[in-house]
């Protein structure tokens, strides 16, 4: 059968350069092979929440025991990152880039996925500014001091994530259907990259997001096993790490490193996509009903509990285990505030480190340095590989047991101010994503497309189920009604009616309140945001 593509316009004749026929025909190659399981994978992902929503609750799978139980471990991990203490993570737009690789971290995570907002030129031309990262041809010019900004000799080394697979490009059309996004990014940084990565003696790393299970990781391992083929490369030269951010692929954490044993080389905790997908999942269980996000932290039992055993397993395999996200941004012009957001950080990373995590995250070039002390302070050695913590035994129940309820026979706490917030931070972050930026800093945190998701899934969660707050207030509808409106105005009286009316608020609250009205839950709020961006 012959492909017949459709790809939107690059005007740019640059970054059109490395959208060859080439490139494109890889691409279809990989949909024509993959496409029929990606799809059948997110219809399985249906079925089981239809027996969620019936009761069943997830548990260790009898039928991969075995797994489990044996001794194996995964097959190597390269020089470079053997050492990732620290980690800092952003989208690829081309001052990000250049700080986030010269900030002092081990590693870059370049995100096509939850800080990046998915706009035909921010997924092309973050592809052609990392085609010149790995070049050393990356620069960027600040206007403001008129300062050029380029790549220090000695720079982290950068790892890409893909978006997840229940995504699609549609600017880019195979046989007048959308190419996955997850198969897009990952050919398209491939083909353009794996050459001059190789040939610097670094590799193809990625990040790999959102799976919710083991069959999940096969898929991606089949499409690596099927790229090294056809590149004549080594068996496991492209490598991975992947993100357990959902709370069934936290069931499975020993599969999806068996799976894809020839090419991963750690797990890592994404905290905040981890809690959004407790929320999703569990939606329609009185008894899993959170109290307000900023109650849910690394303490609460099923948030340690995952942690804990993600370390365990990793180190039992000889693969790393990263911690998660510190959101915090610094703070200017307010020393005081300033001072306890960053012990915020240092006591978070403190835990991460003691616990047994070989890295960590950050999300600001301001917080590598501090991230990076507390673990230099803790590891003798350039990971933690061989603390094993054989005195961890995580149970199932452990993974689903949520904060202590109170005596009132509320689960934790819901408060005014946590809905409001809710609001504030979901209604900010969707206008600011369909403006083009996926990466908004909101009351000193820096928030992506997983926070925004918690704010949304919560505030649909207590008004499903009449949640109390602690001031006696039913979550109704009126009830949320009269805050968003409330919060709307906050904003608008901040920003000014001018910026407001020119801004994408009206687009932004009409998704907002469909999600949060609707009967059904929306899997993801990028899904019906996306057919709005160009």
């Amino acid at each position: 059968m012959t492909n017949n593509f459709l790809l939107k316009e690059i005007k740019d004749t640059n970054i059109k350069k490395i959208f060859t026929k080439d490139c494109l025909s890889f691409i279809a190659e990989l949909d024509s092979l993959f496409e029929k399981k990606r799809k059948q994978l997110l219809e399985s992902r249906v079925q089981i929440q239809k027996k969620i929503d019936l009761g069943w609750l997830p548990d260790f799978l009898e039928e991969t025991k075995s797994i489990r139980e044996s001794n194996w471990k995964i097959k190597s991990t390269p020089h470079d990152l053997l050492d990732r203490r620290v980690e800092i993570t952003g989208p690829p737009a081309r001052k990000m880039i250049v700080n986030a690789l010269n900030s002092g971290a081990q590693t870059f995570m370049a995100d096509f996925e939850d800080s990046l907002s998915p706009t035909w030129d921010n997924i092309i031309s973050g592809h052609y500014n990392l085609y010149l990262a790995n070049k050393n041809q990356i620069n960027f010019i600040d206007k403001k001091n008129n300062k050029e900004y380029k790549l220090n000799k000695q720079h982290a080394v950068l790892i890409v994530r893909p978006r997840g697979w229940h995504l699609v490009e549609k600017n880019f059309k195979i046989n007048n259907s959308s190419v996955s996004a997850s198969i897009f990014d990952f050919a398209t940084y491939f083909f353009n990259n794996y050459k001059n990565l190789l040939h610097k003696k670094t590799g193809p790393y990625f990040y790999l997001p959102k799976m919710e299970n083991h069959k999940e990781a096969r898929l991606w391992s089949e499409i690596f096993k099927f790229t090294e083929k056809k590149f004549n490369l080594e068996s496991g030269t492209i490598k991975s790490t992947v993100l357990i951010e959902t709370i069934l692929a936290a069931f499975e954490m020993d599969e999806i490193l068996y799976e894809l044993k020839e090419n991963i080389v750690g797990l890592n905790c994404g905290r905040w996509d981890y809690i959004f997908s407790f929320i999703k999942k569990f939606k329609k269980n009185k008894n899993f009903i959170l109290p307000d996000r900023s109650l849910v932290s690394m303490r609460v039992h099923f948030m340690k509990s995952y942690s804990e055993l993600l370390i365990k397993t990793c180190h039992r395999r000889r693969a790393h285990a990263i911690g998660g996200m510190a959101a915090q941004i610094p703070i200017k012009n307010d020393d005081e505030k300033n001072n306890k957001s960053i012990q915020k950080v240092y006591d978070d990373k403190l835990i991460e480190a003691y616990n047994g995590h070989d890295g960590t995250w950050v999300a600001h070039p301001g917080l590598v340095k501090i991230a990076k002390d507390v673990f230099d302070a803790q590891l003798a050695f350039k990971n933690q590989l061989g603390n094993l913590r054989e005195d961890i035994d995580v149970k199932a129940s452990d993974l689903l047991k949520l904060p202590v309820k109170t005596s009132g026979g509320r689960v934790g706490v819901i408060t005014e101010n946590g809905i409001r917030n809710n609001i504030s931070i979901g209604l900010l972050y969707i206008e600011s994503w369909l403006r083009g930026n996926g990466c908004v800093p909101l009351n000193n945190l820096m928030e992506d497309a997983a926070t925004a998701e918690i704010s949304r899934a919560q505030i649909w969660q207590w008004l499903n189920h009449k949640a109390i707050t602690k001031e006696g207030k039913i979550v109704n509808l009126d009830y949320y009604e009269k805050l968003a409106e409330e919060e709307l105005t906050k904003i608008k009286t901040f920003i000014g009616n001018n910026n407001y009316q020119e801004r994408r608020f009206k687009e932004a609250k009409e998704i907002f309140d469909k999600m949060i009205k609707s009967s059904e839950f929306e899997e993801f709020l990028t899904l019906p945001a996306y057919d709005l961006l160009n």
